[in-house]
Order: C-alpha cells, then sequence, then structure tokens
C-alpha cells in the first residue's frame, strides 16, 4: 500500500506539472521532426565551377554531372575570384595541363568535385585515345604497306589546388571551430540559467527586489558578476583547443577569443532571461532540448545554404548561426574582424535584447 501511495504522489506531481509532460511527450516529437524536415527537405545544391579554355567537350560534359559550369576569358586572381562569385573551384587549361583550384570550404564537396573532375577528364581521355586509333588504323589501311607510327596522346595532368586548407583537410577540421563556439554557448547558459534559479528559490533575488535597486542594476550586475567566471571558461575553453588539442586555427586568436566572448555574452543574458520561466532546476534543464539543441543544426555543421528557404528562415533567429559562420570564418579561413562583421553585429543584437527582455522579466518577480 506505501507503494502505491507512492505511485500515486508521483501521477498526481506530474499531471500538475504540464512542463515535464511536455518535455516527455512533445520534445521527443519535435526534435525528430526537425531532424526529418533537416534531412529530407534540403534543396539539392550543384557545385559552382569556374572554367578558362577548357574544350567544349568537357564543359559539356561536366554539365552532365549537375555540375553549374561558369566559363570565364580572362583569369586574374582565381582566389579572389572563387571567393567574389561564390565558386567551388576553378579549372584552367593549359596545353596537356589542368589547373583546379579547389574553395575546399566544405572538404567533402570539394572531394566530391574533384572526383567528378577527374572522372570526367578520363573519360574524355580515353575518347581521344580510341578516336586516335581508329584514325590510325585507317592509316594503315589506306597505305599499306608503309609503316605508320602511331602516338597515343597522352593524360592531362591535374594540379591541384586550395583556396582553404590542403588536401589533407578533413570535415574535423570544419567543424572544430564550430564545437568551440556550441560547448561555451552551452555551458554558460546552463550555469547561468540555474545559478540565478537558486538565487530565486532560496528568496535571494525576493529580498534584493524589496530593496530600492532597480531593476535594470540587477540585470547588469548579474551580468557583470557571472559574467566574469564566463569570460574565465571562454578563455580557458579557447586556449585549450587550440593549445591543446592543435585545432585548425589560421586566423588571430585574440578574434576567436572576441567571438566566444559575444556568444557567452547572448548565452549568460539568454540563460538569465529564461530562469524566469522556471521553477526548478528541472525545468531549467527542459528548455536545452527545444532551445539549446536545435543550435547545432544551424551552426554550420549542416549546410544551410542547401536546407529549405523556411529553415533558413529559422536558422537566422539561431544565436549559434552567426557565431558558427564567424568561427569558422576566422579559424579555418583566416579572415578578419571586418570580413565578419554582421556576425559580430548580430550576435550584439541578441545580447541587447535579451539584455532588455531580463529587465522587463524581473518585474513579475517584484511584489512592491
Amino acid at each position: 500500500m506505501r507503494t502505491v501511495a507512492v505511485v500515486k504522489r508521483i501521477f498526481q506531481q506530474m499531471v500538475r506539472d504540464k512542463r515535464t509532460l511536455g518535455l516527455m511527450f512533445v520534445a521527443p516529437l519535435f526534435i525528430l521532426t526537425l531532424f526529418h524536415f533537416l534531412f529530407t527537405e534540403n534543396t539539392e545544391a550543384h557545385p559552382k565551377l569556374g572554367v578558362v579554355h577548357v574544350d567544349t567537350a568537357i564543359v559539356n560534359e561536366l554539365k552532365k554531372k549537375d555540375i553549374d559550369v561558369v566559363e570565364y576569358e580572362k583569369v586574374g586572381d582565381v582566389k579572389k575570384r572563387i571567393v567574389a562569385d561564390h565558386l567551388d573551384g576553378w579549372m584552367e587549361m593549359s596545353d596537356n595541363d589542368i589547373h583546379l583550384t579547389l574553395e575546399n570550404a566544405d572538404p567533402s564537396k570539394a572531394k566530391a568535385l574533384q572526383v567528378k573532375i577527374q572522372q570526367t577528364i578520363a573519360k574524355e581521355a580515353a575518347k581521344q585515345q580510341k578516336a586516335t586509333m581508329e584514325k590510325a588504323l585507317q592509316t594503315i589501311q589506306q597505305r599499306l604497306p608503309i609503316p605508320i607510327k602511331i602516338e597515343q596522346p597522352k593524360s592531362p595532368t591535374i594540379h591541384t589546388s586550395y583556396v582553404y586548407g590542403n588536401k589533407d583537410t578533413s570535415f574535423f577540421d570544419t567543424l572544430s571551430p564550430i564545437l568551440v563556439g556550441y560547448f561555451v554557448f552551452f555551458f554558460v547558459f546552463l550555469i547561468a540559467g540555474i545559478a540565478l534559479l537558486r538565487e530565486r528559490t532560496i528568496g535571494t533575488l525576493e529580498r534584493l527586489l524589496a530593496t530600492p535597486i532597480r531593476r535594470h542594476e540587477i540585470v547588469f550586475g548579474y551580468l557583470l558578476g557571472y559574467g566574469t567566471f564566463a569570460v574565465i571558461q571562454t578563455l580557458i575553453v579557447v586556449f585549450f583547443a587550440v593549445k591543446v588539442l592543435d585545432i585548425t586555427l589560421v586566423g588571430s586568436l585574440w578574434h576567436v577569443i572576441v567571438i566566444n566572448l559575444l556568444l557567452a555574452l547572448v548565452a549568460l543574458s539568454l540563460g538569465i532571461l529564461l530562469s524566469a520561466f522556471a521553477h526548478s532546476e528541472f525545468q531549467m534543464m527542459q528548455f536545452i532540448p527545444v532551445v539549446i539543441i536545435p543550435q547545432i543544426f544551424f551552426a554550420g555543421i549542416l549546410p544551410v545554404d542547401e536546407m529549405a528557404d523556411w529553415l533558413q528562415a529559422i536558422a537566422k533567429i539561431m544565436p549559434m548561426y552567426y557565431g558558427g559562420d564567424a568561427l569558422k570564418n576566422v579559424m579555418y579561413k583566416g579572415m578578419g574582424l571586418s570580413d565578419i562583421r554582421t556576425d559580430l553585429l548580430a550576435l550584439c543584437s541578441f545580447a541587447v535584447i535579451f539584455v532588455t527582455l531580463n529587465i522587463f522579466a524581473l518585474k513579475k518577480h517584484r511584489k512592491l
């Protein structure tokens, strides 16, 4: 009977806690639905290849392999042209040599494009060899017994270079900058939210609100207080990732720190904001599958540009979309702060919005 009483109490508690029921029954469906749309509604993106002095037969074969071929008359600075025109690669033919330059922002995509080009070149070379043999046989038949020297055409030599990274670059090299920012964002959010929640549950926040102190002073006080530890945590994570784990870093370490500090500020203000709507640590944890986990899907691990339009719109309201893009551009591509100013402005905007909402959220706790 005592066991039955315990079971009855748990049932009553669960039924009263609508948020927990929602987490158990709705959150898994939300995550599964998100997975479904992310992996089934991505638009099919064709690699974009710029070409100069390439045979028409090869260009036609490349188009048959679902490659968007853009023909140019002048070369100029190839790498700058690739970046400016958002090309995945550049191919130029000179005599029997082929110079291939791959952007390599996504190594898996670059390798797929390289394979398609190699297959096309090999196929065209085989056609030329076959045509040469047939022509030689016809000549022999017409001019016997005159000896004919048959010269087989040589297969073109492909010289490959890269805008970012090199031939040994792996997918993890582009993934690791995003993970650095995501872990900073995740743990700062969690620690800040639970810490402020504890302040409320033990009555510290209520007593503080009973004083003449203003709401914005409380918010900035919490931001500076917890922000100090968030800064320390961010520095430890960044230096450990770069110096100990030897994660790829092409750009400036200080730029990486600036981006992660902005991410920490956004996570800190967001964690404090959402803690106002939780009544226990368990309820604070319930925000993770709804607010934090979706961030990783839109941070750049999956190509956002290839998603459906409505998924791209969702991505642009996620702080990690901008944080992941900024970190990848600095750590992997070597860009500076001026090149990622849009991402930095977006992160600053998120921080301002969350801080402002925090000031209004405190109003519901003030009883005076």
